[in-house]
């Protein structure tokens, strides 16, 4: 692979990785709050990322299409998830509309700890299994037939890296005070679109999964 493929892949991923999603959803609903578990959701999905951009580049996708029962049980599964959370996000954000937060220290509280937000971020992530198809779509057309384990391996940190430069970035931007302070009062009703949004997400893979059975 040469160095023009490798920064084509790149510069895809750094596209895909800042569309609006899940992920990008959940950082930025995380980050008017708290700069802190912000970081820590961001850890969580890129946790994820690396697993999937490992299993993408170690052919993922062409299991899945050999045993697709795998990707219906990923998907009815990870539908799941993605809905129990909206409705989880909408429940909160219902709540602090009614009983709002009295300031920036009282709002970060309600997030819970770090640990918790770092497994909403890797619970997010690994619950949508489509990036795998859309990773291999990004670099089979690029990527050797049979990589070498160093070929594999630069892939997957390009990949992973770039992914992490750009959750970095949201995470550090939209968490400055400055930010924060024109977001506070809307706090709630963002809340209550990040819900809407997983729950749209979730029913549409959970959907797909089942659809994929009949």
């Amino acid at each position: 692979m040469s160095p023009g493929d490798l920064a084509v892949i790149v510069g895809l991923n750094l596209v895909g990785a800042a569309s609006p999603g899940p992920d990008v959803v959940l950082v930025t609903r995380t980050a008017t709050r708290s700069r802190r578990h912000a970081r820590a959701v961001a850890a969580g999905v890129l946790v994820g990322v690396l697993l999937w951009c490992t299993l993408t580049v170690l052919g993922a996708a062409a299991m899945l299409h050999a045993f697709p029962w795998m990707l219906t049980a990923l998907q009815v599964v990870g539908g799941l998830v993605l809905v129990a959370m909206g409705l989880a996000n909408v429940a909160q954000g219902w709540r602090d509309r009614r009983n709002p937060p009295m300031d920036a220290a009282e709002a970060e509280s309600r997030l819970g700890t770090l640990r918790r937000s770092f497994v909403r971020g890797l619970s997010t992530n690994v619950s949508n299994p489509k990036i795998v198809f859309a990773l291999t779509a990004m670099i089979a057309p690029l990527l050797p037939a049979n990589p070498s384990p160093a070929t594999a391996a630069v892939v997957i940190l390009a990949l992973w890296l770039s992914t992490v430069a750009v959750f970095a970035l949201l995470s550090q931007v939209v968490s400055t005070r400055r930010v924060q302070r024109r977001l506070f009062a809307a706090g709630p009703y963002i809340d209550i679109g990040a819900g809407g949004f997983f729950i749209a997400v979730g029913a549409l893979v959970f959907l797909r999964g089942i659809l994929a059975t009949m």
